[in-house]
């Protein structure tokens, strides 16, 4: 009785924190770990390997584990130590133990079995329940390099067949990119630890940087493409990790003179903290995460899309590892409907798009994107369809999913009808007649045609189209943003019809989008006297740098994923052959600058984690097509139908009293 009172504590996240899958359940990578590894609480550590028995071997992380003795142990003691004001080591775990399994016998053991990697380096991957590709990777390792009798009749049967003799060693060798061998090498270098366990990855870890600002914490934004690397490799811990313990950093209290946002809000980054503990022991420290919503950042801007992000994360990571019982978790529906209540909240928008301030989104600074930014959109409808998709069915969220679908429906009418802008629409647009009032007027948003500017005219193509990036009474930004574009065919908000323009569009402006470096953010920069206006002068947005129209790396896995969804790859690896020649030797920069993305960028932190991963993604989405079903959603029918009904409604149906809306808890 008293182990399962003592594992139900542990896997409520009431047990100590050296119940990991890191300290003493898994081997440690030795090879990366060291740099960012760091040490738990010294005394709590101590206590807590005397309470499992570890002995040093165990400690140290080495070979096959084998835990018993956990019955005659009550660690309800530890269930009672009340949370203190910062998440420590204590803090509450992952529901269940990765690679903890219970015996025959009762005893609870873990498969410590390592894998070999591409690169040399020895990892801990583990063979769990649901863990199962993992498994066959291994098998497919251990027949693949440990069999010398394969590797002799593999030899037998070229010298057979005549190879040898060519000039080549006839025996087979396993090709390693020496690209993707440093991508992986920095990746894990990259990572945080906490109280043991891996947590996240840091922005950058540039050596040759003196101003680390605060590119040394875990982004939420920048870890996502890390987060679907490490998925897509079979490293799950890390992602689970990631995705509970910034669950917790939600319900933080966060204000910034005398005011709170949302609850529903997600930090946009966290820093993990080594800080001394009160008592007579000088020595003694703990480990604490450290978050931020936007109340140290730059510009004091709240970061939209972290809770966007969190709940596409959590369902990629549910897709892909078929651990369905993370997004099951009591609190991680909580979580899930915070965000949802906080997005789906009224105000007095007449749209069904997301209003936001400048600076809220991976545009992190003043760019003018401030009002209905596509970017946001874009992942809004993403994450709206992802939580559709997680929520349990129950009666407290029958109104939540019903206003979900609402806006669903809303949302991609809107963004289909009102974005959407190719030749044909600019003409229609250059037409416009201004100051209509009329439930039937053609031009709704009263834009004035004087709007499309020279360049606009010149540069759209004849074949192709895009969804502008920002739409307000009497403004249409028409500058192309690739995120927004880009996620809109990932998500499916864009229709097929129009997702295969955007990449016809991209194909078109080659030269301009991609150049010698993929992907422009934006495009065109702002210049001049409009520079000065919308960004304040900004010294870090010039034009054709950083936000203001730079080339980002990272952008390359969506638009892998974009382009494997529409069947049409080669656009994707043209992409990453062009981003090849150049990031290892440029030291992997944050972005580019110049018009063809000719220069590292004159602020540009070098071997930047995102750049890193996003290459890492594109080469594995590319290798393998079918794991961006983890990303992509298709076109929902039930939203096609009421798609259609919209458009054939009368707009001078009769207005009467509406039913007030239901309320929903969370």
């Amino acid at each position: 009785m008293a182990t399962s009172d003592a594992i139900l504590q542990v896997l409520s996240g009431a047990g100590p924190c050296v119940f990991r899958s890191n300290p003493c359940f898994r081997s440690s990578d030795l090879t990366f770990s060291s740099k960012l590894h760091v040490k738990c609480v010294k005394k709590r550590a101590s206590r807590c390997m005397k309470m499992f028995k570890c002995s040093n071997v165990l400690q140290n992380g080495i070979g096959n584990h084998w835990f018993k003795g956990l019955g005659d142990r009550d660690l309800s003691v530890d269930a009672k130590i009340k949370k203190l004001h910062l998440l420590r080591c204590k803090g509450p775990q992952a529901e269940r133990v990765s690679g903890v399994t219970e015996g025959g016998n009762g005893a609870w053991f873990v498969d410590g079995a390592k894998s070999l990697n591409l690169n040399g380096a020895v990892t801990g991957e583990q063979t769990d329940g649901f863990g199962v590709r993992d498994a066959q990777q291994l098998t497919r390792e251990k027949e693949g390099f440990a069999s010398n009798g394969a590797l002799n009749q593999e030899k037998e049967r070229l010298e057979t067949n005549g190879a040898v003799g060519t000039g080549r060693d006839a025996s087979p060798k396993v090709s390693v990119d020496p690209i993707e061998e440093e991508a992986w090498e920095l990746l894990r270098d990259s990572m945080v630890y906490y109280c043991g366990s891996p947590i996240g990855t840091i922005a950058a870890n540039d050596p040759t940087s003196s101003s680390v600002l605060n590119y040394d914490q875990v982004f939420i934004r920048d870890f996502i493409p890390s987060g679907i690397a490490f998925l897509l490799k079979g490293e799950y811990d890390i992602v689970r990790n990631f995705l509970l313990h910034t669950l917790q950093l939600q319900s933080w209290e966060k204000t910034m003179d005398c005011h709170s946002p949302g609850q529903g809000l997600m930090p946009a980054s966290f820093k993990v903290r080594t800080v001394r503990l009160d008592g007579d022991d000088d020595s003694a420290t703990e480990e604490v995460l450290d978050p931020d919503f936007g109340e140290a950042a730059i510009g004091r801007v709240a970061p939209v899309d972290s809770g966007l992000w969190w709940i596409i994360l959590l369902r990629a990571y549910g897709k892909c590892s078929g651990d369905l019982s993370l997004q099951e978790r009591i609190d991680v529906q909580t979580g899930i409907k915070m965000i949802l209540r906080l997005c789906l909240a009224d105000g007095f928008d007449m749209f069904p798009t997301l209003l936001v301030t400048d600076g809220s989104c991976m545009i992190d600074r003043r760019m003018g994107i401030h009002g209905h930014p596509l970017e946001i959109q874009a992942l809004f409808y993403s994450a709206l369809l992802c939580a559709r998709e997680m929520l349990a069915p129950e009666d407290g969220s029958a109104d939540l999913i019903r206003a979900l679908n609402n806006r669903l429906v809303a949302l991609s009418f809107h963004i289909r009808e009102y974005y959407w802008i190719d030749l044909r629409k600019l003409n229609e647009i250059y037409r416009y007649k201004t100051e209509e009032y009329s439930y039937d007027a053609v031009n709704k948003f009263n834009i004035y045609p004087d709007q499309v500017s020279p360049w606009l005219v010149e540069w759209m193509p004849n074949q192709g189209g895009y969804l502008i990036g920002n739409l307000q009474p009497a403004h249409m930004d028409f500058r192309f943003f690739s995120l927004g574009n880009i996620w809109s065919i990932v998500s499916g908000l864009a229709t097929r019809d129009q997702s295969n323009a955007i990449l016809d569009f991209i194909e078109a402006k080659w030269s301009d989008l991609i150049a010698d470096m993929p992907l422009k953010i934006c495009y065109p920069a702002l210049e001049g006297q409009e520079w000065q206006i919308i960004t304040g002068s900004d010294p870090k947005n010039t034009p054709w740098s950083y936000h203001n129209a730079g080339s980002w790396p990272t952008l390359l896995w969506q638009l892998t994923a974009a382009c494997i969804k529409m069947n049409r790859p080669e656009i994707a690896a043209r992409a990453v052959e062009i981003a090849e020649k150049r990031l290892s030797r440029d030291k992997w920069p944050e972005y580019y600058d110049t018009k063809k993305a000719r220069f590292i960028g004159k602020q540009a932190h070098l071997f930047q984690t995102w750049s890193i991963a996003g290459y890492l993604v594109a080469k594995l989405l590319l290798a393998d097509p079918s794991a961006a079903r983890m990303l992509v959603s298709d076109e929902d029918p039930e939203l096609v139908s009421a798609f259609s009904c919209m458009i054939g409604t009368n707009p001078r149906r009769k207005r009467g009293q509406t039913n007030l809306k239901k309320t929903f808890m969370v």
